[in-house]
């Protein structure tokens, strides 16, 4: 039996497939400007080392960026085929995401309001059998007999 997507899983996937692209440009980006100004600034006098600090400080954050976008990616196609782990794995980084929104307030205001409309909607039945985690919704009922 096939499984029919919601419509709000496949706007998660496109959106966690799009995220996922900016943070591999992101992380690419950073990377190849490691590179530069590792070669740019070298030893600048009376800082030793500042160059090499900055390029390390770049390397370490493009490849975090990298590494999450990977992830993204991995998950969109988890939530676009319905595995449960990757409602899992939604769910936990939604909560990180929350948890965050409400430690930078009242600048988090944006992401916190965007985590709890997504728990909201991976809780709701349909969404969590369409993943194997719950119950299918029960349809409506027969119509009586004439």
């Amino acid at each position: 039996m096939v499984k029919e997507r919601p419509f709000g899983v496949t706007v998660l996937a496109i959106l966690e497939i799009i995220g996922a692209l900016f943070s591999l440009g992101a992380g690419a980006l950073m990377l190849m400007a490691a590179g530069f100004i590792g070669a740019m600034m070298g030893e600048m006098p009376g800082v030793p080392g500042f160059g090499g600090f900055i390029a390390g400080m770049l390397i370490a954050i493009g490849v975090i960026m990298v590494i999450l976008g990977l992830i993204s990616l991995f998950i969109a196609y988890g939530l676009w085929t319905g595995k449960g782990w990757a409602w899992t794995l939604c769910l936990v980084f939604s909560i990180i995401g929350l948890i965050l929104g409400i430690l930078s307030l009242p600048s988090g205001i944006i992401s916190l309001i965007i985590n709890i409309l997504i728990l909201y909607y991976l809780t709701r039945p349909h969404v969590k059998a369409f993943f194997g985690k719950g119950q299918p919704p029960e349809g409506p009922p027969p119509p009586p007999p004439p």
